[in-house]
């Protein structure tokens, strides 16, 4: 099947050309993504790309077909292995020599982790060590950003947001493993990470956007429902999420990044990237918007008090990053679902790849706000 691809240039000063973002900090660095074929990687890797990154992909093999970095057909080079094979990390590392490490691959499912707990735990918390000693044998590395969760946090569904100095936790073994993630990143920063190299770590909300196909997700579920003309089923409709745009932690991760490399070592610490108050609702809600602005999806409640516990209620607080780093989002929730919707129906009916595209729509929105990572 042919896609196109379809993206505008944004313009700055009536000439053609990205707007500065990040004081153009990542051009012509060697960024390594791990986990770059998964959901959150992918778009990173483009926007890296955009920033004129030389960018290293190292993952197993996309999970699902279609996939968005197939899709994408970025020149980077991809890599396909294992961060649990601390071997072949050392090879890559030595061979490439990357200066700043964006750290994503992980078991990332609940539900899966029920059924592989094993599995989940040697890939979230081995393969993290696996990444920060092969960090810490390779001089050019000069950043390390940890990917986390914000299923981290000890949840205790409280109506306010988890602050970067409440307890680790984890009711699952997917979130009790980014727990462990985060006190492995905690020591490894107090012990190794404390010269020429830093080392943090972020928390970011229940991410949504277009390219996603991954099991037990609702985005994708309903994705999935409409290709097949189906109703999606709703498992649990009354839990709270802070729903987000994808691009929405990318651009604090980038930021975070861009501190880092500037050699800032007040930044290395944890972070959460999370959404406005406003985008914290109900699974039930979210797709009653989707379906405003697509009327072909439809859904029906189906509970099983048998399927294994998720959180009721989650929330992040994000004020360290708006005090500290000045970060905040950029889309508001009508806007979040308005773009994952769009996404999802040039896919589907045009068969376009509006990535790109949606890509420099939200940096434009950026620019019109003055958000601290764009420079006019």
């Amino acid at each position: 099947m042919n896609w196109r691809i379809i993206g505008i240039q944004v313009k700055q000063n009536g000439k053609s050309g990205m707007i500065s973002q990040f004081e153009d900090i990542y051009k012509g660095k060697t960024v390594l993504v791990t986990g770059h074929t998964g959901f959150k990687g992918s778009w990173l890797c483009l926007w890296l790309k955009e920033l004129g990154a030389k960018v290293i992909g190292y993952a197993l093999l996309p999970q699902t077909n279609p996939n968005h970095i197939d899709l994408l057909n970025l020149n980077i080079t991809s890599i396909t292995g294992n961060i649990k094979n601390p071997d072949k990390l050392d090879a890559i590392f030595k061979k490439y020599k990357p200066e700043i490490v964006f750290h994503l691959a992980a078991q990332p499912l609940v539900r899966y982790s029920y059924l592989n707990p094993v599995e989940t735990f040697e890939t979230n918390v081995m393969g993290t060590i696996n990444i920060f000693e092969t960090c810490r044998n390779t001089k050019s590395v000069k950043a390390i950003i940890n990917i986390t969760s914000d299923k981290c946090y000890a949840n205790k569904e409280w109506v306010w947001g988890y602050r970067e100095i409440d307890p680790m936790g984890g009711f699952d073994p997917y979130s009790a493993s980014k727990g462990c993630s985060e006190l492995v990143t905690v020591s490894y920063r107090n012990s190794f990470f404390t010269g020429n190299t830093l080392l943090a770590s972020t928390r970011a909300g229940n991410v949504i956007g277009g390219g996603d196909w991954a099991e037990d997700r609702i985005v994708p579920d309903i994705m999935k429902a409409v290709n097949i003309k189906e109703k999606v089923l709703i498992r649990n409709p009354e839990a709270t999420r802070p729903w987000q745009y994808v691009l929405e932690p990318l651009s604090g991760y980038l930021l975070l990044g861009q501190k880092l490399l500037e050699g800032k070592k007040e930044f290395s610490d944890a972070w959460n990237f999370g959404p406005k108050d406003e985008n914290n609702v109900k699974v039930e809600t979210l797709v009653k918007n989707f379906k405003k602005h697509w009327n072909k999806i439809d859904y029906k409640i189906k509970i099983n008090k048998n399927n294994p516990h998720e959180a009721g209620f989650l929330k992040l607080d994000w004020s360290k990053a708006l005090l500290k780093m000045k970060w905040m989002p950029n889309w508001d929730f009508n806007k979040t679902i308005e773009m994952t919707v769009k996404w999802y129906k040039e896919f589907y009916e045009n068969k376009k790849i509006i990535s790109l595209y949606t890509l420099n729509e939200y940096i434009k929105d950026a620019e019109s706000k003055n958000l601290e990572w764009i420079k006019k």
